[in-house]
């Protein structure tokens, strides 16, 4: 890999933290031209949501305020959220997690790795130590968590301030812990960049205290969401059926990929139906394999054998087959 530092590794402090999508760091080390990658190394639904047709207005104005609340009540009604807790959108779920960690004194957080390496990285930045233990006064649970898939349970996730991040649960919505959203404390994370694929549009959500999230908007700020994404997400949220249909397609995929690997002499490790997670027998050499292909993967720094693989587009499974 290169020493450089790419949109997929961030530089905080003398740290470098290693994230999927770093496809510039690829195709600098093995050439070719972007068009010609397939980036598999995120979770992304690589068949994102189709975009509705937007107007000069959704460009040139403000964000409006009645659609921002018309999004609130579509994101409501798509998670079943307690009448109780509050909802605020927001710039990518990024920018709340870069944020969460203000919500509280800083003392210690539970963060069990491993998992989204940004959760601790932010409180960190607020002075927080990090303790893979309970009691702790704050505590962050990703469900699924990524990259095991590992699924939580509400007594799992007690602590005065308890953050759920479900950035991959909609993939799973028997599993969210959306009804823990009405309880002191509680904030609960959704991203629009998984799921639905548009990762670009930088939209997310959080759920949770109203109390919490009024400190949230504040932090924010007015109009951090934009129009086209107030009515991209609109849009998507009011659409039941593409999530139903994307969900049996996801599904289908994920087992596509686990025959193709394991076939391959991979053994499934855990993940989701928008990646999985496979221990082979050298990671780094799975990975290097691929990229000649021009296609890319996700490899970690605290393992040697283990690697994570997207779900690829229609067009790129030979490719994927052919590379392994």
């Amino acid at each position: 890999m290169s020493a450089h530092v790419t949109e997929g590794q961030i530089k905080t402090g003398a740290t470098l933290r290693d994230h999927g999508g770093n496809l510039s760091a690829a195709i600098h080390d093995y050439g070719g031209p972007r068009a010609d990658w397939i980036d598999l190394s995120t979770g992304i639904n690589p068949t994102p949501y189709p975009l509705p047709t937007f107007d000069a207005s959704d460009w040139s104005a403000l964000p409006d305020v009645a659609a921002n609340a018309e999004l609130v009540q579509a994101a409501r009604e798509f998670w079943n959220v307690p009448p109780e807790a509050a909802v605020l959108p927001a710039p990518g779920a990024s920018v709340l997690i870069a944020l969460l960690p203000g919500l509280g004194d800083p003392r210690w957080v539970r963060i069990t790795r491993p998992t989204y390496n940004e959760h601790a990285a932010a409180f960190e930045n607020h002075g927080w130590s990090i303790t893979a233990n309970l009691p702790a006064e704050a505590s962050v649970a990703v469900n699924p968590n990524n990259p095991d898939g590992r699924l939580w349970h509400p007594h799992e996730v007690a602590a005065p301030l308890s953050i759920i991040d479900e950035s991959f649960c909609d993939i799973c919505p028997d599993h969210s812990l959306m009804h823990l959203a009405a309880q002191p404390g509680v904030i609960i994370l959704k991203s629009f960049g998984k799921f639905w694929g548009l990762a670009g549009l930088r939209l997310g959500f959080a759920i949770g205290d109203p109390d919490l999230i009024q400190r949230l908007a504040q932090l924010q700020g007015p109009w951090a969401v934009s129009g086209p994404a107030l009515k991209t997400g609109i849009h998507a949220l009011r659409d039941q059926s593409w999530a139903q249909t994307t969900r049996q397609t996801l599904a289908r995929d994920a087992q596509r990929l686990d025959k193709l690997a394991t076939a391959r002499g991979a053994t499934l490790a855990g993940g989701t139906d928008l990646f999985r997670l496979y221990e082979v027998e050298d990671a780094a050499q799975w990975q290097t394999r691929l990229a000649k292909a021009h296609i890319w993967s996700r490899i970690f720094p605290y393992s040697k054998t283990l690697i994570r693989l997207g779900l690829p587009p229609a067009e790129g499974w030979e490719r994927l087959e052919n590379a392994l």
